[in-house]
């Protein structure tokens, strides 16, 4: 419920700023994304998960500044197209997973405008999981193939102008969800997605 709010007050916030002077970023990430491994309730072995390749979409509008700090209200997307699923019992869990996270949210820059500067950001969102329709033992998987969840977003990162308008990012942000269906009990009712990424950011 509480993202659902935030989500909603981010939207009306950019479209209130869409009057204002325009000062937008789009960016563009690349990294790996991180799952902790899980438990299994029933039988106590644990589940893993690879660290695949993953991708992030970040538009953002400036709200306002205040000496030092600026306030923008952001769409970040993460993607991991796939992730190997891994358990001893692999003839129940799906293959592999993917995942996409869009989670509206309210950024805070440090130094907002100059050449180096640090944010932090949070909000909550929408996320869907796809299940592999065979499981690791290329079996039919018994399962759901999708599963939707809310999403809390944390996140940080660096941004490094170094020519006019565009800059360097870096970013780690952790999509904190629901749990992909895995035809398994596991532990705990959320997981932490990690992503980790570095790529490009442009002003206009």
């Amino acid at each position: 419920m509480l993202s659902k709010r935030l989500a909603v007050l981010v939207v009306v916030l950019v479209l209130i700023s869409g009057a204002w002077a325009q000062n937008n970023e789009l960016s563009l990430t690349a990294g790996r994304a991180f799952v902790s491994t899980e438990t299994v309730s029933n039988t106590g072995l644990p589940l893993h998960f690879g660290n695949p390749w993953a991708v992030g979409f970040d538009y953002a509008h400036a709200l306002t500044t205040r000496k030092i700090f600026g306030l923008y209200a952001e769409l970040p997307v993460g993607i991991y197209p796939r992730m190997n699923v891994n358990y001893n019992l692999g003839f129940v869990t799906p293959k592999d997973i993917g995942a996409l996270f869009i989670t509206p949210s309210l950024r805070v820059n440090i130094f907002s405008g100059d050449s180096v500067t640090p944010w932090v950001s949070v909000g909550g969102g929408y996320g869907r999981f796809r299940e592999a329709p065979v499981t690791l033992y290329e079996s039919p998987n018994p399962g759901p193939k999708s599963t939707n969840t809310g999403v809390i977003q944390f996140g940080a990162g660096l941004d490094v102008w170094f020519w006019h308008t565009w800059g360097g990012r870096f970013e780690a942000r952790d999509y904190y969800s629901g749990n992909p269906d895995l035809n398994v009990n596991i532990s705990n009712s959320r997981q932490n997605n990690f992503y980790v990424g570095v790529g490009v950011v442009h002003r206009f």
